[in-house]
């Protein structure tokens, strides 16, 4: 069933190892916010300690998780460039493969947030006019980033798309 999966042709290029670290960081800094807050909600409601403790222990344990989603999602992205299209592919238990015609292609939108700037990296989307067919790819190196938007819109131009 895996085989549904493999790239058409060639080897998938992978994402920056740094999109774990970028999602780590905002699941800890979730999971110390929401400790707190509702730590503190409970003890202001004059719950017992022990429901308290077992708030804590819950978003400690709920991060754990998320600290090896993280890296197990990262290593699930890819992507490759064919002749004709863009297929990406994604999901560890739930596994997706998008593959996006360059004839297509609306626009190519390249994005990142603070904390990924910081870390280098940004997420390359590609928009066509369905919606069901767009096509993220996070986690590139900023230098890949603008590499790939330039490939895709030049050859979204060169199969006349809308790019």
């Amino acid at each position: 069933m895996d085989d549904l999966f493999n790239p058409p042709a060639g080897a998938w290029q992978r994402v920056s190892p740094q999109l774990a670290s970028v999602r780590r960081i905002v699941i800890v800094a979730t999971a110390v916010v929401g400790a707190f807050a509702g730590a503190a909600l409970l003890l202001l409601l004059d719950v017992p300690k022990p429901y308290v403790i077992g708030l804590v222990v819950g978003v400690a344990v709920a991060a754990a998780w998320g600290w090896t989603w993280a890296g197990s999602n990262q290593r699930s992205w890819g992507y490759v460039e064919n002749d004709d299209s863009l297929v990406v592919t994604s999901g560890v238990m739930f596994k997706r493969l998008v593959a996006v015609p360059y004839g297509r292609m609306q626009f190519v939108d390249v994005s990142a947030g603070p904390i990924d700037r910081a870390f280098g990296i940004a997420t390359v989307t590609l928009h066509t006019a369905s919606t069901e067919t767009a096509a993220d790819i996070p986690g590139l190196r900023a230098a890949e980033a603008t590499r790939l938007r330039n490939r895709l819109t030049e050859l979204g131009e060169s199969h006349g798309a809308g790019v």
